[in-house]
């Protein structure tokens, strides 16, 4: 294989790539995702009371099945995956239910609610094609679009050093993201050939270092560390409760509604085409099935990383083979610690100077899906409407104050799922021809 027909290979699912050029795009991916794949577990397991030694092994079980949940969205199992370049890690989206069903009932609960929400998401992808129709290509595009404008206060909350950080918005955090910002962009402009789709790996190589000379990066996670650890089947004993089952099965309903807009903004930006309902219903089986692992091993659910989606869609980088050798990257880190605990080192602010223009990738996938829609009235109205209630209401959370909690729990302070909400309900409700002209998207 000569050097040109390799690099082309990238940027196609199944062209072959030598192992020494898949690899850097495989690392780029999971140090894109690494920091938000953790941080979750210390959240929810802070708020449950566990033990550091506790939190130690969910964080080395989190990047095991994040591996091998990325493998079967690559290569799918029977119905189970999508075979799309999907970057599978733990989901932020059920954070706040997990917090009050954990700090409720126990962490037993909370597992327990996971294996039964994870079932039922990943039954509803085996048949997707049942219910697929009335998320419409407006409704997706309009979610897409909602993702990519939910993720933007989390790429600065990275930038500033993470949230709740003492040091928050400190001159050295700045000048950590600005530097990483910084270097992503001059490489992206002066970098030859297929290296200048490394651009973020080189960013966050650069603000690591900048981040070593500035005394930023704390070492102490890597102490007391063992070479090699075995995670542990069900660390937790799981308990059914019907309250928390249905919380959090209805926030799995809600998970599936951004994996939905995940795949479809990845096929529209990586693959320059629609997704396919197989694609859809094998996304989505993988989304809960792996939950369900995830939650046999004490874990919290798994879904596909958005920040993942924004860098295909950004490098245009595809390849299976070049992600599946990431995939491989944190399956080793859920053997060996001292791979988990390098890697988390990496300060939220270098983190935070790469996804902010990944994140930004993600909202115009989605406008350049809602212009391929259409831009008919009716498409017009949802799209608007949708993002007009979900973006604004949910700055306002108040507003939903006279509704039951478990109401406030989903929609409050989720956009992604009031966005979903409306336009799926916009887009029942509204007649198919508006002002007498067709809706061309032939919903």
């Amino acid at each position: 294989m000569n050097a040109k027909s390799s690099i082309q290979n990238i940027y196609q699912l199944d062209g072959k790539v030598p192992i020494g050029k898949a690899i850097p795009f495989g690392l780029q991916h999971i140090l894109a995702m690494f920091v938000a794949n953790i941080a979750p577990i210390f959240i929810v397991s802070g708020a449950a009371g566990l033990s550091t030694a506790q939190t130690t092994n969910l964080v080395q079980c989190a990047m095991l099945i994040a591996g091998i949940g990325t493998l079967i969205q690559l290569f799918p199992l029977w119905r189970v995956g999508s075979g799309l370049p999907i970057v599978m890690g733990i989901s932020f989206t059920f954070v706040t239910i997990l917090c009050t069903v954990a700090s409720t009932y126990g962490y037993g609960t909370a597992v327990g609610a996971i294996l039964v929400g994870g079932c039922v998401e990943g039954l509803l992808g085996l048949f997707a094609k049942y219910w697929r129709k009335i998320v419409s290509p407006i409704v997706a595009a309009s979610v897409v679009t909602a993702i990519g404008f939910s993720l933007l206060s989390v790429g600065a909350n990275s930038f500033g050093g993470g949230q709740g950080a003492e040091d928050f918005g400190s001159w050295q955090n700045l000048t950590l993201g600005s530097i990483t910002l910084v270097s992503c962009i001059v490489f992206n402009i002066f970098a030859k050939s297929y290296f200048k789709q490394l651009s973020v790996l080189f960013g966050l190589i650069v603000g690591y270092i900048a981040a070593c000379c500035m005394g930023q990066v704390d070492f102490s996670a890597l102490a007391g560390n063992s070479i090699v650890s075995l995670p542990h089947i069900l660390p937790f004993t799981p308990e059914f409760q019907i309250g928390p089952i249905i919380t959090v099965t209805l926030i799995f309903l809600v998970s599936a509604t951004e994996t939905i807009g995940d795949t479809s903004a990845l096929a529209m930006s990586g693959l320059g085409r629609d997704v396919s309902d197989k694609e859809i219903s094998g996304s989505l089986a993988c989304d809960g099935f792996i939950s369900v692992i995830s939650g046999l091993f004490g874990c919290l659910p798994i879904t596909s990383f958005s920040q993942n989606v924004g860098l295909v869609a950004m490098t245009k980088v595809v390849n299976r083979f070049a992600i599946a050798t990431g995939a491989c990257i944190m399956i080793l880190a859920g053997f060996f610690p001292y791979v988990g605990a390098v890697l988390n080192t990496l300060p939220d602010a270098v983190l935070g100077g790469c996804t902010i223009m990944m994140f930004g990738n993600i909202i115009l996938s989605g406008l350049e899906m809602i212009s391929r829609c259409g831009f008919t009235q009716r498409n017009i109205t949802i799209a608007a409407l949708s993002l007009s209630i979900g973006l604004g209401f949910t700055q306002v959370p108040e507003i939903f104050h006279i509704f039951p909690a478990i109401i406030q729990d989903i929609f409050a302070a989720n956009c992604v799922a009031t966005v979903f909400l409306v336009a799926i309900i916009m887009n029942l409700v509204m007649p198919k021809e508006v002002s007498g002209k067709e809706d061309k998207t032939g919903l």
